[in-house]
Parts: C-alpha cells; structure tokens; sequence
C-alpha cells in the first residue's frame, strides 16, 4: 500500500517537474521565436527600403531612355524629312534637266530644217546655174555640128578627088585595089587560122588528157569501199576488272604463255575493263584476240589451256583466211589460182598500208585494171590477166617471214612460183619500176595501183601534213590582193574566199577563182581534186534618225 502511495507521489513530484520544465522550455521558445520576429521585421523593413530605392532608380533610367527615345525618334524624323527633301529636289533637277534636253533637241531640229532649207535653195541655185549652162553648150554643139558638117562634105570630095589622083597613077581603079587588098588579107589570115587551128588542138589534146584522168577518178569513186585504219595495238574489252587477274594467273605465268604462245605483247594496266594488244603483225593480233575471248569465256586460264586455245585459233583462222581468198577471187571471176596464193589473199584482209586496207586496195584494182583494158580495147584474155595481176600486185606485203626483197619482187617471186602467167608475174614486178616493162598490162597496173592509193580519202595522211596543207591552201588564197578571209573546208576538198567588194568587183572574182585554182594545181601536191568558191558581198548600211 505505501509503495502504492509513494509510487503515486513520484508521479505526482514527476508531473510536477515536467509541467515547470514544459513552462520553462515554452517560455524560452517564445522568447526565440519573438526574437526572430523582430529580426525578419527589421529585414523586411530593410528590404522594402531597398525595394524603394530600385524602383526610384529604375524610374530614372526610365525617364532617361523615354528621353533618349525621343531625340532618337526626332532625328530619324528630320533625316526621313531631309531624304523626302533631296529626292523631291533631285525629281525637280531631272525634270528640268529633260525639259532642257527637250528644248536643246527641238531647237536642232529648228536649226536642222532650216539648215536643210539653205540647202536645198542653193542647190536649186545650181541647178538652174546647170540649165543655163547646158542651154548655151547645146546651142554651140549645135553650131559645131553644122559646121562638122560643112567640113565632112570638103573631106568627102577632096577624098574623092584624091582616089582619081590615085587610080591615074597606079592606073588601078578603086574596085581592082580593094580586090588585091582583100586576096592579101585573105591569105595573111588563112595562115593564121591554121596556127590558130593548131595551137587549138594542142590545147583540146592537153584538156582531153585531163578530162580522162578525171573520167578514171570518177570511176574509182563509185568503186570506193570501207577503209580501215592501219593500227599496231588492238583493244580487249572485258566484263570486268577481276579477269584480269586471272590472266595474269600467279607469279604472271598465265600472261606469260599468252604472250609467247601468241607472240603479241598483253598491256594490262588501271585502264577499266579493258586489256591492249601490241603487236605489228595483225594476224597474230587477231589470233591473241580470239584466244582471249575463248578463255574469257570459258573461264579455264592456265598454261595448258592457253596454249591448247591458242593452236585450235590459229586453225581456224586458217580456215578463215583461205575462205576469205576464195570468196575473193570467186567475186572478181578469177580461177585456176594455186592455194597457196589465195590464202595469201586472205592474209590481206588483215594487212593495211597508210591507212587503207590491203585486199580493197586490191579487189579496187583488179576493177580498175579490166575497167581500163576494156576501155583501151584489149580482149578478154588481156582483160582477165590485167585483173588478176590488179589483185596480186602487192601480194608481197604479207609473208610469214621477213624478207630482204621488196615487196613487188617478192610477190613476182611467188607468182612464178606457183606457175602465174609471166605477163602477171612482171606486172607484180614493174609496178614500182623496179624491172623493166614486158608487157601491155605493166603500166596498166602501175597507173591503177597509183590511181587507187590517190583517191580522195583513200589513205590516212598524217595529222600535221594534213594541217600544212590547209594551211598552205589558205595562204595561197590570201596572196592575192582584195582578198579578205580564206577558209579551206571540207577536210581541204573545198576553199571558200571571201573578197573585198570595194575593191573586187564580179568579173575579177570570177577571174581570181580561176587564178586561185590555177595556182594550187601547178604548186601543190594534194589527193583528188579541191573546190575554190569565191564570195563577194556587198552589204550597204545607213541609220535612220
């Protein structure tokens, strides 16, 4: 029980203590939390003063840049005010400027007319001055008329009465002497007329030779054919650049039995899908071509198989060569010719000399050669043996091998070997007149062959004489006075010349074309023939104001 009570009474001592405690600790905190009030109060009254201070500071510079505002907005109204003043001043300027102008033209044009009104009096001053004058000149040529007259009658009988002096004296009358005169004339004049007559012919011989040569080029043009260009590499187009690799095989021996098999150089460089083929032998050529583009296409590259590919291309070119002659000489009409020479023939297709091919150059031939002897009225054994030596006349261009005979020997060498007859044979031979002419159809060839490499576009010429030539050509031209342009065109085929018309007038064109193209046929060495225009224009300008 008593521990009850005193248990009672500590609680009651605790509660106590706790209470003053609690009053003690509330009275403190509200001492602290007064303090901070008076603090945030003196704060905030610090803060509103500064408040005030920025808000009157801030009303200044407000004032300040509503000021500077204002004399900004005045100045940009007094420049806009003077810019609107010059430009009305500068309007002012150019209207009065144009009035004046206006005023300038039309007193010119015043001054003009009455200018051209002095003018035109005194010219009808003038030309009354001119009548009157040419009144009293008609009135004296009148006057001098009758008195040329009068004379003309004296002259006619002291003329008459010096031909009866005459007749007296020569004891001829007047009709016998003009009888005598006139037999003298006549035969003085017949001597002429035949000197004339001949000289004549001479010229009609001379003129005739050219129109003949002429007739020949025309003949040779209509039996023109494809001309292809003499090159010494050819050009391989692959699929892609990755072939290339698998020609030059490992290490480059792919490459290298290509080369040796073939005999051609293979040039395999950064060019794109494309592989060059040098080689002067354009046979062997042909044969590396068609060999490549077997094994392109089979895709089998090794030595075995290149050297395999390359035999089996070389047959059949073989083949080819002689399909080539024998559809050759079955085209001109040719038999009885030895294999050999036809596939000889067929080697032609692939040889070229400066540019024009080698079997047109002698299919042309043989053509020329029969049209030729038919012409000169050979027959038909001469015909046929003038074509067959046109096609073989330069059958020595194509051996196998290198020779030290030129070609014309050498193909004569072949000819009797393989039993041509010995009219052939020496037309081979003489065509460049390296042996002497034996029979009819020698020359026939040789002129034919020269015919045949003359003709316009035959032959490639090289770049820079073909340039000297035009040229040439235009300087010609440009050598003769009141010339003012020379244009040669139509790849030197044509000369254009354009002349001075102050200072040429038609006829002396028509004569400076003529002189022109007399000029470069007698200094000039150039293939067919060449066109000389010339152009006179006369061009009258005025300006109406």
């Amino acid at each position: 029980m008593s521990s009850t009570i005193l248990a009672v009474i500590i609680g009651i001592v605790a509660l106590l203590a706790g209470i003053f405690a609690g009053k003690g600790l509330f009275a403190k905190q509200v001492k602290q939390d007064l303090e901070l009030a008076d603090k945030a109060a003196s704060e905030a009254k610090q803060l509103i003063e500064s408040a005030k201070e920025q808000a009157s500071e801030i009303l200044k510079n407000a004032e300040a840049k509503a000021e500077t505002f204002k004399e900004k907005r005045e100045l940009e109204a007094k420049s806009r005010f003077l810019d609107l003043k010059r430009k009305h001043d500068e309007e002012v300027n150019t209207r009065n400027q144009k009035v004046a102008e206006a005023e300038n033209r039309i007193k010119q044009q015043s001054q003009s007319l009455l200018d051209k009104t002095a003018s035109l009096q005194k010219q009808v001053a003038e030309n009354d001055s001119i009548k009157e004058r040419l009144e009293r000149n008609v009135e004296q040529t009148k006057a001098k008329q009758l008195e040329l007259d009068a004379q003309k009658e004296e002259l006619a009988k002291h003329q008459e009465q010096h031909i009866k002096s005459l007749e007296k004296v020569a004891q001829l009358t007047a009709d016998e002497a003009k009888q005598q005169l006139i037999d003298a004339v006549r035969e003085e004049a017949n001597t002429k007329a035949m000197a004339y007559v001949n000289e004549r012919m001479e010229e009609a011989k001379a003129e005739a030779n050219k129109e003949a040569k002429k007739i020949v080029v025309n003949t040779i043009q209509r039996l023109g054919t494809e001309v292809i260009i003499e090159n010494a590499v050819t050009v391989f187009n692959l699929e892609s650049d990755e072939i290339k690799g698998q020609i030059i095989g490992r290490e480059g021996r792919n490459i290298r039995a290509l080369e040796a098999a073939t005999g051609v150089d293979l040039v395999i460089d950064d060019t794109p899908e494309a592989i060059v083929l040098s080689c002067f032998d354009p046979i062997r050529r042909e044969i590396a071509r068609l060999s490549l583009q077997k094994l392109t296409q089979d895709g089998r590259i090794h030595p075995a198989r290149i050297e395999e590919v390359v035999e089996k291309t070389k047959k059949a070119l073989g083949d080819q060569l002689m399909e080539i002659g024998e559809r050759t000489v079955i085209e001109l009409g040719i038999h009885g010719m030895h294999k050999e020479l036809i596939r000889m023939i067929g080697r032609m297709r692939f040889r070229s000399s400066y540019g024009q091919n080698l079997l047109m150059h002698s299919k042309e031939t043989a053509n020329l050669c029969a049209i030729m002897a038919a012409e000169l009225g050979m027959g038909q054994k001469a015909i046929k043996l003038a074509k067959r030596a046109g096609l073989l006349h330069d059958i020595g261009k194509v051996p196998e091998e290198e020779s030290e005979l030129s070609h014309a020997l050498l193909g004569a060498k072949w000819a009797e070997e393989y039993g041509e007859n010995p009219a052939v044979v020496n037309a081979i031979a003489a065509h460049h007149e390296e042996v002497e002419y034996l029979y009819v159809i020698s020359p026939l060839v040789q002129a034919c062959d020269a015919i045949s490499g003359a003709r316009p576009g035959a032959r490639r010429e090289m770049m820079q004489s073909y340039l000297q030539r035009l040229k040439d050509l235009e300087s010609t031209a440009m050598a003769f006075k009141g010339v003012e342009k020379a244009y040669a065109i139509q790849a030197g085929r044509e000369l254009r010349v354009i002349v001075e018309a102050d200072k040429v007038n038609d006829e002396q064109s028509s004569a400076m074309s003529y002189e022109i193209a007399e000029k470069i046929q007698n200094e000039m060495q150039y293939p067919g023939q060449i066109k000389v225009t010339v152009i006179r224009e006369l061009r009258s300008v005025n300006i109406a104001r």
